[in-house]
C-alpha cells in the first residue's frame, strides 16, 4: 500500500486570507494529495525571554510565521467546502486552549459536514502566554485538561441523550448534535512519557515532527508496545508525520545536511526512509518555505511528482 500523503495549508499572515486557503485545497486535491492539515497558533509574544521563549526555552525566539495565524477550523471549514475527497486534519489542536464541549462539538459539525473526513490531531500545548489568554485551566494542569477533553469528546460524539459530569462541568442527559459522520480518528502529539503513555492507551495515532527517521519508528515501536501491553491491538495505533520544511529547497551536501532540509529529491529520500520506519502517512508544510500562493502550488505539484517518481504513492489516475 502507497504511503497517504498530505500538505499542510496557508494559514500564515502572508498569504491573502480572502482566497489562499480555498485555492490551496482545490489545488491540493487536483494534484492527489490525500490530506490537508492545519495547526493552531493564538499568538506570539513580544516578550520572548525566559519561559515565554520557544517551546518555554530561556530566550529562544519564536518563529516570525507563528505572528497573525489563520484560526485553524475557520481554515478547515473553507477547505471543506471546496474539496470532496482529501482528509481534514489538525495538526494540532492545542486542546486545553479551550472549552471542552464547544471544542468537541465544532469538531464533529466539522466532521459532519465534510461527510466524515476529520481527523482530530492534538496537542496538549506548551506556551505560557496562550494558555493565560484563553485556558480553562492552567498551564501546569495541560495534561490533565487533554484527558478531560478526550472523555467530553468521547461523551458528545457518542449516542442521545450526552451526559457528563466531573468536578469542573456538568452535562445533564440532553440531546447535542450533529453527530460525526463517523468515528472520528484521534491522533496526539508529544514526545514525553506521559504522552506517549496517553497515545497507546487512548489514541489512534501519533503525530510526531522533526525527529529522525530511525528515532520515529524506535518511538513509534515502543508507543505499540505500549499499546499492547494496554490491551489494545498494536497495529491499531498509526502514525502521521509533520515533515517540516524551513529554509529554501536548495540542494545541501550529504554531509551538512539534517534531516527534512535541502532539495526536494533529498527531502524524498527522508520520507522513504520514515516510511520503511513505519510512519504510514505524512504531511508537508510548504508554505514555510514559498511567499506566494502560486510557488505553493508550484511546489506542491512538485513534491508529488518527485513522490510519485520514488515510487511513493500514486498519481490521482491511479486511484
Amino acid at each position: 500500500m502507497a504511503l497517504r500523503v498530505g500538505i499542510g495549508l496557508p494559514q500564515l499572515k502572508h498569504f491573502d486570507a480572502r482566497t489562499a486557503v480555498t485555492r490551496a485545497a482545490r489545488a491540493a486535491e487536483e494534484i492527489g494529495y490525500d490530506s490537508v492539515w492545519v495547526f493552531e497558533r493564538f499568538l506570539r509574544p513580544q516578550d520572548q525571554g525566559g519561559p515565554h521563549g520557544l517551546y518555554q526555552m530561556p530566550d529562544v525566539p519564536w518563529p516570525v510565521r507563528y505572528g497573525g495565524v489563520l484560526d485553524p477550523l475557520v481554515a478547515l471549514t473553507l477547505a471543506a467546502a471546496v474539496t470532496e475527497r482529501v482528509e481534514l486534519g489538525t495538526c494540532v489542536l492545542i486542546a486545553p486552549l479551550h472549552v471542552p464541549a464547544r471544542l468537541a462539538r465544532s469538531l464533529a459539525s466539522l466532521d459532519a459536514v465534510s461527510g466524515g473526513r476529520l481527523v482530530a490531531g492534538l496537542g496538549a500545548g506548551w506556551s505560557i502566554d496562550e494558555f493565560a489568554a484563553l485556558a480553562p485551566r492552567p498551564v501546569t494542569e495541560r495534561g490533565a485538561a487533554l484527558d478531560e477533553f478526550l472523555d467530553v469528546a468521547a461523551a458528545i460524539w457518542g449516542p442521545d441523550p450526552v451526559a457528563y459530569r466531573n468536578d469542573r462541568w456538568t452535562v445533564a442527559p440532553a440531546e447535542i448534535g450533529p453527530k460525526p459522520a463517523r468515528r472520528i480518528p484521534v491522533y496526539l502529539g508529544g514526545f514525553a512519557d506521559a504522552a506517549l503513555r496517553r497515545i497507546a492507551r487512548r489514541g489512534d495515532g501519533w503525530l510526531p515532527t522533526g525527529l529522525p527517521p530511525a528515532a520515529a519508528g524506535a518511538t513509534l515501536a515502543r508507543i505499540r508496545a505500549m499499546a499492547a501491553d494496554a490491551g489494545r491491538d498494536p497495529s491499531t495505533v498509526s502514525c502521521t508525520f509533520q515533515v517540516g520544511l524551513d529554509g529554501t529547497l536548495d540542494p545541501v551536501p550529504e554531509a551538512d545536511r539534517r534531516p527534512y532540509t535541502g532539495s526536494i529529491d533529498q527531502i524524498v529520500e527522508d520520507i522513504a526512509a520514515l516510511e520503511t520506519a513505519g510512519v504510514d502517512h505524512v504531511f508537508l508544510t510548504v508554505s514555510n518555505v514559498v511567499t506566494d500562493l502560486d510557488a505553493y502550488v508550484d511546489t506542491a505539484a512538485a513534491f508529488h511528482a518527485a513522490l510519485e517518481a520514488a515510487g511513493l504513492t500514486t498519481p490521482p489516475a491511479a486511484r
